[in-house]
This record gives C-alpha cells, sequence and structure tokens, in this order.
C-alpha cells in the first residue's frame, strides 16, 4: 500500500449504526466528535475492510464516502471505524517510471516503492507572498504552443477539447516532448488520467514504454468503472508527488491531469447523493473553489528551487465553451489551448484554434535569453494575418474569391500554408523554437513586406527568407 492515515490523533472510535447506504455514501448515526475529511475504516460482515472519508458531518450523524464504492455494504453488521486522521500518500523520487493507481499503489507488476515520506493527498498551502510570477518558457516542440500561446514554467495553462477530438494525442505527446531549455536532466512528467475508458488507458501506457518517455513519467489513472471517488483522488495524489519532486528535489515537474471533466462529473455524483442544492446544470456550488484547489498547486516558491507546471485538459460538453467545467477553469487558469472540430476534420492536427486560444504569461517566457528576439513580433503578426485572412474566408463564401484583391488572395494563401505548415505536423515530429520561428517566417513571407506591420524592420531584415537567402548567396 503506497497510501495510509495522517499521524494525527492516535484515536479510532467505532460504530455500528449505519442508517443509510445510499449511492457512494454510508450514513453514520450517533456521533458527535466526527471531523470533516477524517478517514475512516469500514469493516463489513465478511471481514472485508474499505476506507472511506467524512464529507459531512452535524446533529448527530455523519455523511462517509467510501472509496471503493458502497456495492454490497449492508446495514446491520457494518462496522465503521473513525481513525481522527487524514489521507497520507507516500511519494518519492523512484515513483518516476512508475504506473499506479489512484490512491498511489502500483499496478505495473513492479515492486513496491519502498522509500520515500508521507505526505498529506491535499498539499500545504503555499503561502501567497512567496509565490514568484512564472517567466521561463518550456517547450513542448508544438508550434501552435511554442510559437503562438507559449507554456510557461509555474503556469496554469489547460486544454479546452470536444468529444471525439486528439486532445489524448496531444496530452502524450506534449508528456513525451516537453522540455525545459538547458535543463532536460531535471525535468519530469507526473501524469493523472482521471476517469479513462481502458483502451484509453493501454494507450497512454504504451505509448509512453515505447517512446522511452515513461522514464521520467509518473503514471497515475483511475478508470470510468472505478468510484467517483477515486476520480477525485487521482489528481490530488498525483499533485502530492509533483510538489515533493519540485520542492523537495528540485525538479522542474509538468503536470497533465485529463479529463477534469470527468473529476467534476464525480463532484456531481457525490453531491447528487448528499441532495445539495445544485448550481449551474447540476454542478455543486462550490465546484469553483474545488478545482481551485487542484489548479492553484501549481507555480513557483521562493528559495525553491523546483517548479510545478499544469495542463489541465478537460472536454467541453457539445463543444461549449461556456459550459461550467471550462467557463470556471478558464477563472482560475492563465489561458487555455482551445481544439477546434473544424480543423481536425480537414486532417489538421494538432487542431489548435489559435484565435480562440491564449497564454497570458506568454510575454514574460519569451525573447533575448529564453526564445529569440523575434518571437513576440512573429506571433502578433501570425494572429494578425491569420485573423484577416478568416475575415476574407467569409467573405469570399459570398461574393467568390474572384471578387478579392490581389492582396486579400495572398492572405487566402497564407491562411492555408499556416494551417498545413506551421499548425499541422506529426504525433511524433518535435519541433525547437528556432524551428518553429523559422516556419512562421516561411509562412508570412507569402505577404508583402509591408503587410508585416507588426514585426521590426531589424528583424524583418535579419530573418526573412528573402534577406536570409540574399547573404547565402553573398557568401
Amino acid at each position: 500500500m503506497s497510501i495510509r492515515l495522517g499521524k494525527k490523533i492516535p484515536i479510532v472510535r467505532e460504530y455500528e449504526t449505519v442508517a443509510e447506504v445510499k449511492g457512494p455514501l454510508l450514513i453514520v448515526e450517533g456521533i458527535s466528535d466526527a471531523a470533516y475529511d477524517e478517514i475512516v475504516e469500514v469493516e463489513l460482515p465478511t471481514g472485508e475492510k474499505r476506507k472511506g472519508r467524512v464529507l459531512e458531518t452535524a446533529m448527530g450523524y455523519a455523511v462517509v464516502q467510501v472509496f471503493e464504492g458502497t456495492t454490497g455494504i449492508p446495514r446491520t453488521g457494518t462496522k465503521v471505524r473513525f481513525t481522527a486522521r487524514t489521507l497520507e500518500a507516500k511519494v518519492s523520487g523512484e515513483m518516476l517510471g512508475r504506473v499506479f493507481n489512484g490512491l498511489g499503489e502500483p499496478i505495473d507488476g513492479g515492486p513496491p516503492i519502498v522509500s520515500g515520506v508521507w505526505r498529506d493527498i491535499n498539499g500545504d498551502p503555499l503561502n501567497p507572498a512567496a509565490r514568484l510570477f512564472p517567466e521561463d518558457f518550456i517547450q513542448t516542440g508544438v508550434s501552435a504552443i511554442d510559437g503562438m500561446n507559449t507554456l510557461v514554467r509555474g503556469q496554469k495553462l489547460p486544454i479546452f477539447s470536444g468529444s471525439g477530438l486528439p486532445h489524448n494525442m496531444l496530452a502524450a505527446q506534449i508528456a513525451r516532448q516537453a522540455t525545459v531549455r538547458g535543463e532536460g536532466e531535471e525535468f519530469a512528467v507526473v501524469f493523472a488520467a482521471i476517469g479513462i475508458m481502458y483502451d484509453e488507458y493501454l494507450f497512454f501506457k504504451r505509448f509512453f514504454e515505447e517512446t522511452g518517455a515513461l522514464k521520467r513519467t509518473a503514471f497515475f489513472v483511475s478508470l470510468a468503472d472505478d468510484p467517483p471517488m477515486m476520480r477525485l483522488i487521482t489528481p490530488r495524489t498525483a499533485l502530492t508527488l509533483a510538489e515533493y519532486l519540485a520542492f523537495d528535489l528540485g525538479m522542474h515537474v509538468l503536470v497533465i491531469l485529463t479529463d477534469m471533466t470527468n473529476y467534476c462529473e464525480a463532484l456531481r455524483e457525490i453531491s447528487a447523493a448528499r441532495e445539495e442544492v445544485p448550481g449551474r446544470q447540476g454542478y455543486p456550488g462550490y465546484m469553483y473553489s474545488d478545482l481551485a484547489s487542484i489548479y492553484e498547486r501549481a507555480g513557483r516558491a521562493r528559495g525553491k528551487r523546483g517548479t510545478i507546471t499544469q495542463m489541465p485538459i478537460l472536454t467541453m460538453p457539445n463543444d461549449d465553451i461556456t459550459h461550467p467545467i471550462p467557463d470556471l477553469t478558464g477563472y482560475i487558469t492563465e489561458g487555455q489551448i482551445v481544439l477546434s472540430r473544424e480543423l481536425w476534420n480537414r486532417g489538421i492536427y494538432p487542431p489548435i484554434n489559435v484565435l480562440m486560444s491564449l497564454s497570458r504569461l506568454m510575454k514574460e517566457g519569451i525573447g533575448p535569453g529564453k526564445t529569440r528576439e523575434d518571437h513576440a513580433n512573429v506571433s502578433d503578426q501570425l494572429y494578425a494575418a491569420y485573423a484577416r485572412a478568416q475575415e476574407l474566408r467569409q467573405l469570399a463564401t459570398i461574393v467568390g474569391e474572384e471578387s478579392l484583391s490581389e492582396i486579400d488572395k495572398k492572405y487566402l494563401r497564407f491562411a492555408e500554408a499556416f494551417e498545413q505548415r506551421f499548425l499541422k505536423q506529426g504525433f511524433y515530429e518535435n519541433r525547437s523554437i528556432e524551428e518553429t520561428l523559422d516556419i512562421a517566417w516561411e509562412v508570412l513571407s507569402i505577404l508583402p513586406e509591408e503587410e508585416l506591420y507588426k514585426i521590426k524592420d531589424e528583424y524583418i531584415k535579419k530573418y526573412h527568407p528573402k534577406y536570409r537567402k540574399k547573404r547565402a548567396a553573398a557568401k
């Protein structure tokens, strides 16, 4: 076992007063001193033991959420022991290269984790005064992210996807390729798959093993048929390891959480079982603070060498970006990467809709000494040109392309090249930031120089393919 009860108060109280079994919950009567988040042990008449935690306590009763589910638990003969302790997980550097369930127990057939320290899975709050502003570039190898929505070390940058879109592929690719330039040996990935299907689990496991990415990855997984409590625990156990790797071992850690929609569905299921007053679309009113308790476990801390960067992934029901899950996520995090069904249907991978995507901390992580001096100008120009091209595409559907001016037609050519050469790349294609920016210059060169109004003249003279060719010919 890689999970235990925290050493807080060595008092165990035992009751056999289960009043009701309701969904994943037990209602225990006759207890007045239960505490929120307290861990309990449920012993069935058959001798089987399960664990749970207190969700609510008042007026002589306690609501207990059972980790393994309540199937087969009778009201009579069931013993419930209240331990007055919290839940802890054993974390260790040895966990890199291994696969675990949501409780941190190995499921890859390997030996148990022997060395390590025990930590509360809810984490220790980071003093806001000790937080440092994220400002260092993380290279994902994906041009649409690195070039236009740059990920910065310590940032929370979610991916908004939809059913059937390749968010799992993109997550696996980023997990394999992501590096902190010049410090690759200190970089680790904590990958938490929440409530996924078994075939998705096999995809991730085989991909990590075949590409060698598993060596620097700790993979936590809870399946779709696991009890809701396992989906709620999985990201917290994963983040507990990430905090240990970052703040105790000094590593730079990228945490990928997929799919946070499954997490929120588990939260709603528990809320409904408790008969709480629902909020928007049936989700509990405290979902914002609950999500914040996960997302805010990222960042940089003063006096600590390591950092935690988060990329939560969620599927938007009906592709609705105003749905409560993406909506609340957007308030807590620093931007979003939005996947496009229209681009995916046209065979473009990764299908990132750059006009709807945003990295609010991008400006802090790019430029001389971090990426390249022309990065910010090139990104701004790509946004401006692609936005104009999209407007012209709509206009062309009304008046016909032949009615457009020559410069407008060049913008349409630019948009096609931008999607096919810049956005589109192979699943195993890992581009450096220099390669990304060079491709950006190639597609921008389709436009006349006077249209590159967001780029400084000195950068045009230095990086534009026309001038590069002249310098090469002069040599």
